[in-house]
């Protein structure tokens, strides 16, 4: 099994459209049983809510269900759980970087954009304060981040058999 953690501020946009986009991808590739996925915010400021609604439009109309809610990154338990822990921005990076007990937990902490073929962006923009364009934008984004992750764990899961 391996665990997947998307991480942004609010934990109401780009890391549950991740998990969203990413648990879709598992699916149609019949993986959903070998990966685990979640998303957290780096705050508390929306420790309970559905993802941002807009989000959940744009979500929906490229088929993609958003139904987590937001949590706060555990810096107690999301380092053991979880394989990788994938950051939207370099604030979110930084923040998750910064709570690592060890090298070895920080080696779990990765950029989205690190994934990133079509575009060449230095990081998953927050969407919150934009309009539709860019809610577009950060769906795009995080379409191809997930596409070369999962070619990347997929390739981890036939080395490990």
């Amino acid at each position: 099994m391996v665990s997947v953690l998307f991480v942004c501020l609010g934990n109401i946009c780009r890391s549950p459209a991740a998990e969203g986009i990413f648990n879709k991808m598992l699916e149609e590739t019949g993986l959903s049983d070998q990966v685990e996925v979640d998303s957290a915010g780096t705050s508390d400021y929306n420790l309970g809510s559905p993802a941002d609604s807009r989000m959940q439009v744009h979500a929906r109309e490229r088929g993609y269900s958003l139904s987590s809610r937001a949590r706060q990154f555990d810096r107690n338990n999301d380092y053991d759980c979880f394989d990788y822990i994938i950051t939207m921005d370099e604030y979110n990076y930084s923040d998750v970087l910064g709570l690592a007990p060890n090298e070895k937990m920080k080696a779990k902490v990765i950029p989205m954009v690190d994934f990133c073929k079509i575009h060449d962006v230095t990081c998953v923009p927050d969407p919150y304060r934009g309009g539709d364009n860019e809610f577009r934008l950060v769906l795009d984004i995080l379409e191809d981040g997930c596409k070369q992750l999962l070619s990347y764990i997929q390739k981890r899961l036939r080395e490990s058999r």
